[in-house]
């Protein structure tokens, strides 16, 4: 490593789950210029599994971020440099590395701009080719250049009929070069899609840079002086390739979390056979215990609600039926029985539905078993939670009764025999005691791995569920 090296020290994207190859940037917390410290978190990504923070593993000032907030960066990519000497003066830091944005301009154009947006590097020549990664000096303004080695540059760059003086000068002149505008390349799209130059779009951006608003208003400028377009074809608008419908269209990448959930969903949904198994229960003896717990000065402090006696009586239910906590192995034709459960708790998120798991849940009392809950449901809403704690899982349970819904089919979590929907508890008409009375009601939905679990086993534990909401007493004779 030499001195340089040393010095300017570059961070690069982690494997922060298993085997991720990408994670895309949410947010930066630093930028350059600001003083940083080891372990100091620098910014947040998302992965297909989650949001995590960063940390950085250096003292110093940050020299360089090669990434906007937004792009999705390959496992082991350069994504920001800190110079950890800083009080040893100036000093060449190492070339950044090209973003993806830069690989995915066509078109180069000339250089010789003030300033450069992060991972959009100025264009080597006029070749419409894919850019690739920058080489050190690649941004370097021809201005700076020997009047010769600009005339050479100017030609390659397509520009052979630039001025260049022809008699010798005191100084040796700059020679004129054609700025690029400065923009994102989704703003370059934008004003491609709406025919506008964007040498013609004043910018109202952070250091001349040109924003979305600024090609719209440019765009409404030229709008009076256009001639009408003609009417849409009949067939474009029913199949939706006018632009005037896809202007009434919001279109949203498919990336991250609910990327892998749908990819995981559809794997899951036709590789293992569904069944799914109903019943309605009485629970008002349930719901009165949840009240009654809420006083307890044991569970002080505790979030209690039905969610929770519904996660004890699936583990009840599990421990009378062990065989239901296991896996199918297809690779090596095994039926993987868990003696242990790690219970899952699906919860839905602004990026999608993640299913984080209660480690050992089996083992834990109910306050322990109350105080997990809690901050699974805390950190998951927060966007924190680990990829660590969504792996591993062996039975999941989706609370879709907190939309109103009476119940589903919920698909397994892959990896899974078993996921329990538990719906809203409703006041409804209840024979109870030889009599028609109002009690609360809920219907339980269990969906299982047809493979490994026979109608019997899924029955047996559907069964025990609701035994023991109906009568919770059953919580500790059964336990």
């Amino acid at each position: 490593m030499t001195a340089t090296e040393q010095r300017f020290r570059e961070f690069k994207m982690p494997d922060v789950g298993e085997g991720l190859t990408e994670a895309e940037i949410l947010k930066w917390y630093v930028q350059p210029g600001d003083t940083v410290t080891d372990g100091q978190v620098i910014c947040e990504v998302e992965t297909a599994k989650a949001a995590v923070e960063l940390p950085c593993p250096y003292d110093g000032v940050v020299q360089a971020v090669h990434f906007d907030e937004g792009v999705t960066v390959d496992v082991g990519t350069s994504i920001i440099v800190v110079d950890t000497n800083p009080g040893a003066g100036p000093a060449e830091a190492p070339a950044a590395q090209a973003a993806p944005a830069a690989e995915a301009e066509e078109e180069a154009e000339p250089q010789g701009r003030q300033a450069v947006l992060v991972g959009y590097g100025a264009a080597p020549s006029s070749t419409k080719r894919r850019a690739r990664k920058a080489q050190p000096g690649a941004g370097a303004s021809a201005a700076g250049q020997e009047p010769a080695a600009a005339a050479v540059q100017a030609e390659l760059n397509g520009h052979a009929g630039a001025a260049v003086p022809s008699a010798p000068a005191p100084a040796a002149p700059s020679l004129p070069t054609a700025e690029r505008p400065l923009a994102k390349p989704p703003v370059r799209k934008l004003a491609k899609d709406l025919g506008i130059d964007l040498a013609t779009v004043t910018p109202t951006g952070p250091d001349g840079v040109i924003t979305r608003e600024d090609v719209h208003a440019a765009a409404s400028a030229t709008a009076p002086a256009a001639e009408a377009p003609a009417p849409a074809p009949a067939a474009a608008v029913a199949t939706g390739g006018s632009e005037a419908v896809r202007a009434r269209e919001t279109r949203i990448p498919i990336k991250g979390v609910r990327k892998a959930t749908a990819q995981a969903m559809v794997n899951s949904a036709f590789t293992a056979p569904h069944v799914t198994e109903f019943i309605t229960v009485d629970v008002t003896r349930t719901m009165k215990l949840v009240q009654e717990l809420k006083q307890d000065p044991d569970m002080a402090g505790l979030r209690v609600n039905p969610l929770l006696l519904v996660a004890k009586a699936l583990l009840v239910a599990i421990k009378r039926n062990p065989e239901i906590n296991a896996a199918w192995d297809e690779e090596n034709q095994e039926i993987v029985r868990k003696d242990y459960v790690n219970l899952g708790i699906a919860a839905a998120t602004p990026r999608g539905l993640i299913v984080p798991n209660i480690k050992d849940a089996e083992a834990k009392t109910l306050p322990q078993l109350a105080a997990a809950l809690g901050e699974l449901v805390a950190t998951a809403r927060e966007g924190k939670t680990a990829p660590g704690d969504m792996a591993g899982g062996t039975v999941t349970i989706t609370n879709v009764g907190v939309f109103g819904v009476d119940t589903g089919t919920p698909i397994l979590n892959p990896g899974e025999s078993a996921i329990l929907a538990f719906g809203a508890v409703k006041l409804q008409p209840w024979v109870h005691k030889g009599k028609v009375k109002p009690r609360q009601v809920t219907t339980l939905a269990l969906s299982f791995d047809h493979r490994l679990v026979d109608g019997e086993l899924g029955s047996k534990v559907l069964a025990d569920i609701a035994a023991i909401l109906e009568h919770p007493k059953r919580l500790i004779t059964w336990a």
